[in-house]
């Protein structure tokens, strides 16, 4: 697929910088430019940029990922049944979704149908993950804004703080998060980077005692769970203002769904809503994702900007992850996290049918419904006989050149796009990672709450905080995102030191 090269609109420790020479406050002329050097508290770097006018107020942001990985030059030439346990390696906190859509898109070049167990084990890890991953995101790396507060002593607004604060709380995110983690390396040996997953199915059956420590121990992480959803409840409607500035706009939205329009993290086809919930593309298979994703490439930062290809880029934003999958399927699919569900929608959602819900505040409030769901997903998995199957992988040779794998990692679709010679050595890959989805939608919410919050005339490390949080709200994975197609994007700018831009070099 070629990648459209694009110079985008105006979208989205700091240091301020000013124009030279001025002794002092009195003299000086108002501020141009805040750098948050380092977003913290996601995985990956990223900076962002606000630029301001002569009034102080937000002129400008951008959104700078600042790291570079190339996935899928370096694996061109490898035989294709390497692939999952190579990009697994590209993340160390969400390994099985690159396992399980690598996996799928190897099942597409052989064309197999694999074994009925295999289908349910590769859930079931996966299921895994979604625990782990999202226990990760809300407790670890959000939670000391959402429960502490955002304007809270930054010495403290952290994990130590957190354990001072609310020591419960915490523990109960360590706990569960283990939990994930203990289910994952029962079932592929390994808590990160395994290689349990493989072409045409997984490497080895379920043993029963692992099946029934985990069926003793979920009660306990499934008891957390509520726990924590009670407690945001209460929580959420304490954020008035991040609520109503955190992405809050419009924008189209894509996850998996089922035949029926449930949710579906492993296994589904492609669904797009629009803003009011209206359908505008549904059963999107994976071979023809390509006819509704276009992916460009900007001159500010190594992640790709996909877009909705039917529109165009300058229309084509939308949103993936757990906000986006609960707007997009009419029902989760289990008990627990469809009354959640409907309450979430009745507090949030609008339109008529109050089914979408906007904010961007509200991924947090989304992955605990998604928790929910994946545990008790987990539960129905292990509870059917089939799981415990001897029959888990099927075997051919190359009978397609090319496959596609899809699946709905924590934070969002995954794409795993490879293609292949008649010997199965790789040949070229293309990999759309759920972050990269999101990245039109991060740097206009970073406009939003610069706007909302950053005053260039009186700094507040409280609204510097929030412009950071949202970028913790849609729970980044940059490691993952930046795997750049053609020729990367490079601005070299020279300034003098009246701050003015005297010369500039582009590569694009």
């Amino acid at each position: 697929m070629a990648t459209k090269k694009i110079v985008p609109p105006a979208v989205g420790a700091a240091t301020v910088e000013a124009p030279a020479g001025q002794a002092s406050e009195a003299t000086r002329p108002a501020m141009k430019k805040i750098t948050i050097h380092h977003v913290s508290r996601i995985e990956g770097h990223a900076r962002i940029t606000i630029k301001l006018d002569g009034a102080g107020k937000v002129a400008d942001t951008q959104f700078h990922v600042t790291q570079i990985r190339g996935f899928e030059k370096f694996t061109e030439g490898r035989p294709y049944y390497e692939m999952p346990s190579i990009t697994s390696r590209i993340c160390g906190i969400c390994p099985i979704s690159h396992e399980l859509a690598s996996s799928k898109a190897c099942d597409a070049i052989m064309a197999v149908r694999i074994p009925d167990t295999a289908a349910k084990l590769r859930e079931l890890v996966h299921m895994a993950q979604f625990v782990q991953s999202h226990a990760l995101s809300f407790f670890h790396l959000s939670a000391p804004d959402l429960l502490l507060g955002f304007d809270f002593d930054p010495a403290k607004r952290n994990i130590a703080g957190l354990l001072e604060e609310h020591p419960d709380a915490l523990r109960d995110g360590i706990a569960l998060r283990k939990f994930g983690q203990t289910v994952i390396e029962r079932l592929a040996r390994e808590r990160i980077h395994p290689s349990w997953a493989v072409p045409g199915g997984v490497n080895e059956p379920l043993d029963p005692q692992a099946r029934e420590k985990t069926l003793a121990e979920w009660p306990t992480a499934m008891a957390i769970v509520k726990r924590t959803l009670e407690l945001w409840k209460k929580t959420v409607d304490s954020y008035p203002n991040e609520i109503d500035s955190f992405s809050n706009f419009p924008t189209m939205y894509c996850g998996l769904v089922g035949p029926d329009g449930s949710l579906r993290l492993y296994d589904g086809n492609l669904r797009f809503v629009d803003s009011d919930g209206s359908m505008i593309a549904d059963q999107v298979k994976p071979d023809d994702y390509a006819a509704y994703i276009g992916e460009a490439t900007l001159s500010d930062s190594y992640l790709k900007a996909p877009y909705y290809k039917p529109v165009g880029f300058d229309g084509g934003i939308y949103r993936v992850g757990p906000l986006a999958r609960l707007n997009v399927a009419d029902r989760c699919g289990t008990p627990e996290a469809d009354a959640e569900l409907a309450e979430y929608r009745a507090r949030f959602g609008t339109g008529a049918a109050h089914r979408i819900v906007q904010s961007g505040f509200h991924y947090h409030y989304a992955r605990l419904i998604e928790a929910t769901y994946a545990m008790e997903r987990m539960h129905q998995l292990l509870d059917d006989p089939a799981i415990l199957g001897a029959k888990v992988r099927a075997h051919a040779g190359v009978n397609n050149l090319e496959g596609v794998g899809i699946i709905e990692a924590p934070r969002g679709t995954l794409i795993h796009n490879y293609k292949v010679n008649d010997d199965g050595a790789m040949t070229w890959a293309n990999l759309i990672v759920a972050t990269g989805h999101n990245n039109l939608a991060m740097g206009r919410g970073i406009r939003q709450v610069a706007e909302r919050f950053v005053d260039g005339n009186h700094i507040q490390e409280g609204a510097l905080n929030r412009v950071s949080a949202i970028v913790r709200a849609y729970d980044p994975c940059l490691s993952c995102s930046t795997h750049a197609l053609g020729t990367v994007p490079l601005v070299l700018e020279l300034h003098g030191p009246d701050g003015a831009l005297l010369d500039e070099i582009r590569t694009e």
